[in-house]
């Protein structure tokens, strides 16, 4: 039941991520399209009926990638001129492809730059710092080009504080480089600078917002909890034993809530604008799809991006370890299974992942053999839902934190590019270790492009470059299986 929960969510997902970013590039329909890209999901679960548990891995292999060529035959065949509108959504210079912001429609009603402007724009560039060559106008931006004279930090300042005291807080200035490497400047209109007045009251709405998705979740996941408990039919005679159900609610929440809160409170730090946590509540399998927070103001520059992104899943890994290993302490080593698996709770597989099984193995000892499985206490549940949350969001793909941090430490080309490698990999991996198969899939359909910071061109320093990688050996050290000679030297 819980893979086919799975399977409706992906489509579901896959289905959104088509209407908001294909639909309008494409007069192909999305139900046709929605349809090649689910092909492997679907001819996975008919060969599953029939060869049962001995995929043929060829056969998923040929069907993915014939499916990913026919999808974007399909989106190619099908493709629409790019239109005003079209690249207001996108963000995008049709002819260069340089992703420049996310806007939206409502910016086409902004006043344009008119020839005046234009040439006191022009004295907001001094020859000495950055040498102006030609202004581009978009639908939804102003491009200047030209050569970098000057450090990239104290070019952004420099043209930053001239443009504002021109223009005021009507426009974004973006700094990044072009996909040729060419540094330039961006004016993109600020949607924050004519909303109207009433933050007071918007900001009362998203505290009661956020303090109904948190007690939503919090019953969604006790509930999940007093299933894991394997007490739900006694609930009715003994309602005292709904506090069981905190024993895995609690310390989830606590984990999902303060990985939000360290994304809130460095976004606050760099003066971003920012929602509260928001929990995401499902009434089914692990009660919970998380917690998000969303960003309406785009990050000053690289340092800030990288340090809210790594912030989360830092502050997360912090909790969940304590969490994890107190409760796999109070779990039980059981016999090892054919049901015995990386999402059996009740006979739990932890040899998929290097890091679950040292803690797994630190904590239980010598009860925990090569032929041993564990029956996880729901605290260790709520743990390991933490280590796999943790994975995820490191993963360095899109707009996701681990996308965001490869972005910062990279730049915006390298990023996509590490990416895609990211995706495939997973894939491999999902063929390998069936269970991941659709956390490989989910991340195929996520957008590979991330927004730029305002300053996008300034690099990282040498100690964030170091935690960047360590957020990389961590998420390798949760997805990469334990190697034969030490599983046989731990004897797990």
């Amino acid at each position: 039941m819980s893979l086919l929960v799975l399977i409706i969510l992906v489509g579901a997902f896959t289905y959104v991520i088509l209407k908001r970013r294909v639909a309008y590039i494409t007069k192909t329909p999305v139900w046709l399209l929605w349809l090649v890209l689910m092909m492997p999901i679907l001819v996975s679960l008919g060969l599953s009926v029939t060869y049962g548990d001995r995929l043929p891995s060829l056969a998923i292999v040929g069907v993915f990638f014939g499916s990913w060529i026919l999808y974007l035959v399909l989106l190619q065949w099908g493709r629409k001129q790019p239109s005003v509108a079209t690249s207001q959504v996108l963000g995008e210079n049709s002819t260069t492809g340089e992703v420049v912001a996310t806007a939206t429609p409502e910016l086409s009603k902004l006043r344009p730059i008119d020839t005046t402007e234009e040439s006191n724009l022009r004295n907001c560039f001094p020859w000495s710092v950055y040498y102006l060559e030609k202004i581009e106008y978009l639908p939804q931006a102003v491009l200047c080009r030209g050569k970098l004279r000057s450090n990239p930090e104290q070019a952004y300042e420099t043209i930053t504080d001239n443009i504002k005291k021109l223009f005021g807080d009507r426009f974004f200035i973006i700094f990044q480089e072009s996909f040729s490497g060419k540094p330039f400047f961006a004016l993109v209109p600020n949607p924050q600078a004519q909303q109207a007045q009433g933050g007071k009251r918007e900001l009362f709405k998203e505290i009661q917002l956020s303090i109904i998705l948190l007690l939503l979740t919090l019953f969604t996941t006790t509930w999940s909890g007093i299933e894991i408990n394997g007490i739900a039919d006694k609930i009715q005679s003994k309602p005292e034993l709904i506090a069981q159900g905190f024993l895995y609610s609690l310390p989830l929440l606590l984990i999902l809530g303060i990985h939000e809160l360290g994304h809130y409170f460095s976004a606050k730090f760099y003066q971003m604008k920012v929602t509260l946590p928001l929990f995401f509540p499902v009434p089914f399998f692990l009660g919970t799809f998380g917690a998000f927070i969303q960003m309406r103001s785009p990050a000053p520059n690289r340092k800030a991006l990288f340090d809210v992104s790594i912030a989360g899943p830092l502050a997360g890994l912090a909790i969940t370890l304590p969490v994890i290993w107190f409760g796999l302490q109070q779990s039980l080593a059981i016999p090892l299974s054919e049901k015995s698996g990386i999402l059996n709770f009740d006979s739990f597989n932890p040899r998929f992942s290097l890091l679950v099984t040292l803690l797994s193995k630190f904590c239980l000892g010598s009860q925990l053999t090569s032929q041993m499985a564990i029956d996880l206490h729901p605290i260790a549940v709520a743990g390991y839902i933490g280590i796999l949350v943790t994975a995820l969001n490191l993963m360095p793909v899109g707009q996701l934190d681990g996308g965001h941090i490869v972005h910062a430490m990279f730049g915006q080309k390298a990023a996509a590019g590490i990416g895609q490698i990211a995706r495939i990999l997973m894939l491999l991996l999902g063929f390998a270790q069936q269970e991941l198969l659709l956390w490989a899939l989910l991340l195929l359909f996520m957008p590979i492009s991330d927004e730029p910071a305002l300053n996008d061109v300034s690099e990282l320093d040498n100690r964030r470059d170091f935690l960047g990688l360590i957020s990389l050996i961590i998420l390798a050290s949760i997805l990469i299986p334990v190697p034969e000679a030490l599983r046989a030297w731990l004897n797990v």
